[in-house]
């Protein structure tokens, strides 16, 4: 259990079962009783006046102890975090959207849920331009300070923790389960890998199994915990249209990379376009967008054209060199250096916010004098 938490476990534990329960109505509990002991011997008649449901009312009058015993053992055995909406540590954004769930059990780091996020989502049965697109893109915001929220999915999602963990970044699963429910199962590896450094996380409790209208409910908490929401592949029909439309409820950026109009799995892409949502060609596009500074995490990084490492690496100077003072596309770039476009962005990115690089109309670039 977090640090700074003042309430006992076994509390917090009833509170999380209580079915729907969200951040504002824990906080009317809280309110009440600020050290949860209303909970040891409910009243129905406060309960009401919480304007709690008639199913977290009833599920809290007479809940079931074998079964809060039960999480509070794996709880302990598994060594992960119940951590409610009145805490410090719990997210600020997805405090703020709509219906925000009232606890989350947490695997890995908590620490990783307050940094900048940034939602990607797409089709579970991706093309294999498509996987690669999310995960080159991953891997760019990643290195660029963002991390990365999915919800650890067949194709795009799982494309996306990859390219985020390639790249060293952070990077946040959200389950339609509870915690001891991986899904899908083949994806055990995967959740290990993100809970090492970032983290895995659930509003359901141990036990839950991955239910359809799951989901949706799940979708609601990746859009809430991120800045913007990023869809690469998607068909009409898809789930990540309903996360990219409540990422517009909560009031944040929403993001799709179009394709050829021959592609079914872009369809839902193109549909988001036509509604408002703003078009991705380059990951960049994305980042001047946000309404966060990326610029201190860069230059606090270990990156190879800091100034606090003046020595840039080997493909930093061939990049350099490939500059001249004119202005220089991308594709020119990609000619003298043989590198591919995504390398060349994420480094020109680094060197025109350390300075070593200007930018210029139409995509271009040019070395600064002294360079």
């Amino acid at each position: 259990m977090h640090a700074e938490q003042p309430f006992e476990l076994r509390r917090l534990c009833l509170a999380a079962r209580a079915p729907g329960l969200t951040a504002d109505q824990f906080a009317r509990l809280v309110a009440a009783s600020p050290d949860l002991s209303l909970l040891d011997h409910p009243d129905a008649g406060v309960l009401a006046r919480l304007e709690l449901t008639t199913a977290m009312v009833q599920w809290l009058l007479a809940p079931d102890a074998a079964r809060i015993d039960a999480d509070l053992r794996w709880l302990d055995a598994a060594g992960c975090t119940l951590l409610p909406a009145t805490d410090a540590a719990y997210p600020v954004l997805l405090r703020q959207s709509p219906a925000a769930p009232a606890l989350l059990f947490v695997s890995g780091s908590v620490a990783a849920l307050g940094e900048p996020q940034l939602a990607m989502v797409g089709s579970r049965n991706p093309t294999a331009g498509g996987r690669s697109t999310a995960r080159e893109f991953a891997a760019f915001f990643a290195h660029a300070g963002l991390t990365i929220t999915s919800g650890l999915a067949l194709g795009i999602d799982a494309a996306c923790h990859e390219g985020a963990l390639s790249a060293q970044g952070l990077t946040i699963a959200v389950l339609g389960a509870g915690l001891d429910n991986i899904y899908p199962r083949e994806h055990k590896a995967l959740a290990a890998r993100i809970q090492s450094s970032g983290a895995v996380i659930s509003e359901f409790p141990p036990g839950v199994p991955p239910l359809r209208d799951h989901f949706p409910r799940r979708n609601r908490i990746i859009a809430g915990l991120a800045s913007g929401t990023l869809v690469v592949e998607a068909a009409r029909e898809s789930g990540s249209l309903i996360t990219a439309r409540l990422a517009g409820d909560a009031g944040r950026e929403v993001f799709a990379i179009p394709g050829s109009i021959h592609n079914p799995l872009v369809r839902g892409c193109h549909q988001l376009i036509r509604q408002g949502a703003k078009l991705v060609e380059r990951a960049e596009d994305v980042l001047g967008e946000l309404k966060i500074s990326l610029r201190h995490q860069l230059l606090a990084a270990p990156n190879p054209g800091s100034k606090n490492n003046p020595s840039l690496d080997k493909e930093y100077k061939i990049l350099l060199d490939a500059l001249a003072f004119e202005p220089a596309s991308v594709d020119s770039l990609i000619e003298r250096t043989g590198m591919n476009s995504e390398s060349i962005a994420s480094m020109l990115l680094i060197l025109e916010l350390d300075g070593h690089v200007a930018p210029h109309p139409g995509g271009r670039y040019s070395r600064m004098a002294g360079q």
